[in-house]
């Protein structure tokens, strides 16, 4: 087996692109077909607080405004989100969830608890919880500061 299999990046995209296909299963299960693992960076920031600009969703996603403002477009098309003007600034808009999206957010909810029990049940819950700490821990990985130990990686 070529050592690239072993590549912790190898692996970690492939558990994310097996967790995505799971993921859309269920939401297709859920009446959601329509809904694909990707709008979770527009949908779960508005799930946390609803009516947030542009540039914050895309920081709290970490995509650039580029990338949001395309997957805004592709939400809205499908209708699960609103642009409306910010009231405090006539130059930006906010981005609201519609009653569908709203509906989707408890199956959303509901796969995802799911899909949790799953890796419970193979892993145990410590292991689970030391997995979601390692993870946590590897998304900050290059935030550190300069001349930190984090050597910027």
């Amino acid at each position: 087996m070529p050592a690239t299999r072993d590549n912790l990046g190898f692996l970690l995209a492939k558990a994310l692109q097996r967790w995505n296909e799971l993921l859309a299963a269920g939401f297709r299960r859920g009446g959601f077909p329509q809904v694909r693992p990707a709008y979770g960076s527009v949908l779960l920031p508005l799930f946390e607080e609803d009516g947030l600009r542009l540039s914050e969703l895309a920081a709290r996603s970490r995509l650039s405004k580029q990338a949001m403002t395309t997957l805004v477009r592709t939400l809205e098309a499908r209708r699960l989100i609103v642009r409306r003007p910010d009231p405090d600034d006539g130059r930006a808009a906010r981005v609201y969830l519609t009653p569908r999206a709203r509906r989707f957010q408890a199956t959303a909810e509901q796969v995802l608890a799911t899909l949790d029990r799953r890796v419970e049940q193979r892993l145990s819950r410590d292991r689970l919880n030391a997995l979601r700490d390692a993870v946590k821990t590897l998304m900050t990985l290059g935030d550190e500061p300069p001349g930190s130990k984090g050597n910027g990686l």
